[in-house]
Order: structure tokens, then C-alpha cells, then sequence
């Protein structure tokens, strides 16, 4: 029996748009429709993908799009926020593809046709390979790229977009792809994260000039994923090391582009570690916001450390924690958007994405998720306590719409409300999405006066 999510008034409004969430390598396939990717030559290392997989098929969205938006619309979502492959538009040449410009457009008419709301993502991690050749994200020049890709993608897709994000996540990018090395390209060393980083958050500001002109009447901003830090002690050192932490992995990405200004640790840092910072290079970074989108999944506990100076700790043995291991804090969600409220002069905020793996299993052709649909119902309710306290909270997204190729973890992990059967490709609700889809049944019904 599906259960009945209990969520705070504050979320009940129709004018509070609430959606899910895709990416587009990790459900396209259809790799022979475009160029190759990051994504694709780090699939093919050995050992890179946890399961060996690669996402050449994925979920077959490039087929099955439309009853994937059919899905969306059955199960009663007001938006859908999905990404853009660059490498689908841009080849290595600078010409356009025209066929994979078509398929955006077709759906993005589709979504219109549906009655919701498209919220566009311009890079979720896919970097065309021809571009990582030259450097990737190290190299100036493929901010200068993606602000080309953007202008083409903005004027083609006129008319048909609600909102607009130029980045997901570049933390992931820069950190994960370019010094920790687990994500694409792979490559590791302290000396290349801020500067990936750097590069990256120049694109953004790029992007914005030309979101600006091209769709002057486009909600626009940036989506940066969120690791609130918690010391775990009440030691002077742990606690200095928990705001060591939040300033390398969050106010890294969100204190330039809120403010003009990287934090403190940029004079700290030893000089092969510097971001090569241009004259103008902060005020492009810090273009005005019409929305910050907060990525949330988990929390970290943090103690001193002679190394680094933090150490990330593990859960504590007796925290529940998703299938990825990471503790479910639902609080903590709540805590980080009142933080973010008192250290920043905030725009409006959207939670873009939030959810969780499960180890789900398709019994009797139904997936039982009690424990994502608690999930979920915890994080909203989070979510709307910070709204009562003056945060602005302007949407909430979950993720993912589908089991999909989760990057490192292959298809060895599943965030969807929706069951994919990768043999098949059959789409099966789960519990979860059922849940949510009787909430915004009776939310649709209520005018919010529930």
C-alpha cells in the first residue's frame, strides 16, 4: 500500500512549481548521434566505472523520450529539468548538429504541449572530448567554447524555456574530474582543482552575458551542490576544520558568484594550487542571479587533521544511510539554506535536486521504497521549515525521474522514483512516485487548500 505523503502547507500551493530531475548522458544512449564526451573515454578506462558499464544505451532516452514525458505528466509533476549534451550539439569541427539541436527542440515543444515548465541545465559534466583534448577545464579557452555552445543552444531553443542553469554542480566537476580524479576525466592533483574551478565559474559568467541577450526573459542561475559540515567534536580544531571544509568544497563555488570574491584560503594556498585569476574575471563571475539552485543529499561530520587540515569522517555506525552510504539528515537541509540566508544576500533559491539510492528490487512488478518516500517527505518538510524562517524557496526537484548510469557507480546504484529495467527498458513507478503522484493529485484539487 502506497503510503500518503504528510507535507507542510508552505509546499501545497499550485504556484509552487514541484518537478524531477534528469541528466543527459546519464539517459540518452544513442552515442553514435553525437560526438564523444569526457564521460565516454573515462568509461572505457578500466576501472573507472565500478561495474564497467558506460552509457552508449543508458535508459534509450533518445527513443523513449516521449513516454518519458508522458510519465512525467501522468505522474503529475509541474516541471521537468533536464540538461543539454554538448557534445549532441557542438562537433569537434564548430559546426552545429542540427539533428541533436532537433530532439531538444521536439521535446522542449512537447513539455510546452504537456502544460510544464522546462528547466534547461546547459552542462551537467558532459565536456566534448574534442575540447578536453586541448585541456578541458584547464583551459581557459573551453570557457570561451561554452559560451558559443550557449549562444546556438539559447537562440534555437527561444520561446520554449522557463529556466535557464549554465552549470550542475562544477564542485563535482573540477574536485571529483580534476583533482580527486574519481570522475571524468580522471585526472589527479591538488594543482588542477581550483583552476578547473575557476575556469568553470568564468563559463558560468560568460553564459549569464548570453542568457542575458538571447533570453533577456529567462529565469537564469547556476546550481551548486551543498555539503553542510558539522565538527565532530566540540574541539576549537574540529571546528576550525569544519569551516575549512565548507569554505574548499562550498564557498568555494558560491562566495564568487554571490559576492565577487573567492574566500580566504585563496591567499593560503600554495602557488601551483592558484586559479589563474584575469583582471574582470570576478565581475564576470559574479553576474547578477535570478535564482541559486541548491543540490542536497547528505551531511559530513569533519575532525582536525595534521594533513590537509580536515578529515571527511564516515557516518557514525548506528546513522541511517542511503544505499551510496551517505547518512540521511534531513535537518541538515534546513540548517544549510539558514546558513546560506545569514551569510549571503540570497536570490531566490531552488532545490534542483534531492533524493536518494536505494537497493530497490521489482517484486510481484512493484518497487516497495518506504524509505525514499520518508525520505522525501522529510527533506520537503525541511525545506518548507526553512521557508517559514525567510528563506525564499521558489521550487523543489527531485532526483531522478529514472534509474539511471550513475557516473562512477555505473548502473550499480538507483535514485529513480521510477524503476528502469535495463534489459527491457521498461519504466515501472515506484512506491514512491506514487506517493508523490497522489500528493499532487489532491494538491491540483485543493487549489492548495489543503
Amino acid at each position: 500500500m502506497t503510503k500518503n505523503l504528510t507535507i507542510n502547507q508552505r509546499l501545497n500551493s499550485n504556484l509552487f512549481p514541484v518537478g524531477v530531475a534528469t541528466s543527459s548522458f546519464q539517459i540518452e544512449g544513442a552515442r553514435d548521434g553525437r560526438e564523444a564526451s569526457i564521460w565516454d573515454t573515462f568509461c572505457a578506462t578500466p576501472g573507472a566505472v565500478k561495474d564497467g558499464s558506460d552509457g552508449n544505451v543508458a535508459c534509450d532516452h533518445i527513443h523513449r523520450w516521449q513516454d518519458d514525458i508522458e510519465l512525467v505528466s501522468s505522474l503529475g509533476f509541474d516541471a521537468y529539468r533536464f540538461s543539454v549534451s554538448w557534445p549532441r550539439i557542438m562537433k569537434a569541427c564548430g559546426s552545429v548538429n542540427q539533428t541533436g539541436l532537433a530532439f531538444y527542440v521536439d521535446l522542449l515543444k512537447a513539455l510546452k504541449d504537456k502544460g510544464l515548465k522546462a528547466y534547461v541545465t546547459l552542462y551537467h559534466w558532459d565536456l566534448p572530448q574534442y575540447l578536453e583534448d586541448k585541456g578541458g577545464w584547464l583551459n581557459r579557452e573551453t570557457a570561451l567554447a561554452f559560451a558559443e555552445y550557449v549562444d546556438v543552444v539559447s537562440k534555437a531553443f527561444n520561446g520554449y524555456v522557463d529556466c535557464y542553469a549554465t552549470l550542475n554542480e562544477p564542485f563535482c566537476s573540477a574536485y571529483l574530474g580534476y583533482e580527486i580524479g574519481v570522475h571524468a576525466p580522471g585526472k589527479v592533483g591538488k594543482q588542477f582543482g581550483k583552476k578547473a574551478a575557476h575556469h568553470l565559474l568564468l563559463a558560468h559568467g560568460m553564459a549569464m552575458q548570453v542568457l542575458r541577450r538571447n533570453a533577456p526573459d529567462v529565469t537564469s542561475g547556476i546550481v551548486l551542490n551543498f555539503t553542510p559540515y558539522y565538527a565532530s567534536t566540540a574541539s576549537e580544531a574540529d571546528a576550525a576544520a569544519a569551516k575549512l571544509a565548507h569554505d574548499h568544497h562550498n564557498d568555494w563555488y558560491v562566495k564568487p558568484v554571490l559576492t565577487g570574491c573567492y574566500p580566504d584560503i585563496l591567499h593560503t594556498l600554495p602557488e601551483n594550487e592558484k586559479p589563474d585569476i584575469y583582471d574582470g574575471d570576478l565581475a564576470l563571475i559574479n553576474a547578477p542571479l535570478d535564482y541559486l539552485g541548491v543540490n542536497y543529499y547528505t551531511r559530513s561530520f569533519v575532525a582536525a587533521c595534521s594533513n590537509d587540515g580536515f578529515s571527511i569522517l564516515p557516518p557514525a555506525a548506528d546513522a541511517p544511510v542511503s544505499a551510496m552510504g551517505w547518512e540521511i539528515f534531513p535537518n541538515a537541509l534546513r540548517d544549510l539554506l539558514l546558513q546560506l540566508h545569514r551569510d549571503y544576500d540570497l536570490p531566490p533559491v531552488q532545490i534542483t535536486e534531492n533524493g536518494m539510492a536505494c537497493d530497490d528490487a521489482l517484486i510481484n512488478g512493484e518497487v516497495d521504497d518506504p524509505v525514499r518516500v520518508q525520505y522525501l517527505q522529510d527533506h520537503m518538510n525541511a525545506v518548507a521549515e526553512a521557508m517559514e524562517a525567510g528563506v525564499d524557496v521558489t521550487a523543489y526537484f527531485v532526483w531522478s525521474l529514472l534509474d539511471n548510469f550513475e557516473w562512477a557507480e555505473g548502473y550499480l546504484k538507483r535514485f529513480g522514483i521510477v524503476y528502469v529495467d535495463y534489459d527491457t527498458q521498461q519504466r515501472i513507478p515506484k512506491h514512491s512516485a506514487l506517493a508523490l503522484q497522489q500528493w499532487l493529485t489532491r494538491r491540483k484539487a485543493s487549489n492548495g487548500e489543503m
